[in-house]
């Protein structure tokens, strides 16, 4: 198929073992098969802040699933999935692991050692499922950089604290281009849909206006996260602002047309996991 069918369902927030339903189009790209309404829970493998511990997503029967593959991106009327892997407040640096067999939130390593931030995150972040970042694709519009092969990064900006493998409705707002020591790596400002907020706020400038210097504190917490480590600022495209709404989903969609090739195996999916 050329394009995958939107999925529309509910979403809502969960805890652990909390249930989620959702409608699950991956495998439209490679077989055709019937869409799929499993009932998935979080499960917890290890102990947090250890090199094992694991965040799968597991339907009723137990079967693990992945929240990159298998959690569907749309839902309808400008409305997606996002799921988050690093929980406001906190500095644990949270990922879903691409090249593990049903993609876990994993913590973040760097020569063996589990990665933090150097200080706390101050919104809830994660990522769109179903969107991939494609390293072989230059983008003219962003100084002709290359996609650093993940998906599609996401910082909702409401109230509440949420939790790892949460599964939230959102509607994005924005988007940032990002440049990370040469790769591309886009960060969409998102709501949850149910934050008190979320009625007042529909595109980059009403962000502006009930959520005053955010943005601003957005870009400057990604741009300068790794200094700290010895490392170069990071860059942003696009006049160093937030594009509007607008551009936001022309970005998600690109990326997730970009996931439908990667599934299709029409691109090299390299160490990537497609399950």
């Amino acid at each position: 198929m050329a394009h995958v069918a939107k999925a529309i369902g509910a979403a809502v927030a969960f805890h652990r073992h909390s249930h989620i339903t959702i409608r699950s189009t991956r495998r439209l790209y490679s077989s055709c098969r019937a869409i799929y309404n499993p009932i998935v829970q979080i499960k917890e493998e290890g102990q947090p802040q250890t090199l094992d511990y694991r965040v799968f997503l597991v339907d009723q029967s137990g079967k693990k699933v992945s929240p990159w593959h298998d959690i569907p991106l749309h839902l309808g009327n400008g409305v997606f999935n996002f799921v988050v892997e690093i929980p406001k407040d906190t500095s644990a640096k949270m990922e879903v692991a691409t090249d593990e067999l049903y993609t876990p939130i994993k913590q973040d390593t760097k020569k063996g050692k589990l990665r933090y931030y150097p200080y706390t995150i101050n919104w809830n972040y994660g990522l769109f499922p179903q969107t991939w970042e494609d390293p072989s694709f230059s983008n003219p519009e962003i100084e002709g950089a290359y996609g650093d092969n993940d998906p599609v990064d996401v910082v909702e900006i409401g109230e509440r604290q949420r939790k790892i493998g949460q599964i939230l409705k959102v509607k994005p707002l924005a988007a940032l281009a990002m440049i990370d020591e040469g790769e591309l790596d886009w960060k969409i400002v998102a709501i949850s849909l149910d934050d008190p907020r979320a009625p007042l706020v529909n595109d980059v400038d009403d962000v502006e206006k009930h959520f005053p210097g955010t943005l601003l504190a957005i870009r400057d917490w990604f741009r300068d996260y790794k200094i700290p480590d010895g490392k170069p600022a990071n860059k942003f495209a696009l006049g160093n602002k937030a594009a509007n709404k607008d551009y936001a989903l022309k970005v998600i969609n690109e990326t997730n047309d970009s996931w439908a090739k990667l599934v299709k195996r029409s691109i090299p999916a390299g160490d990537l996991s497609l399950l």
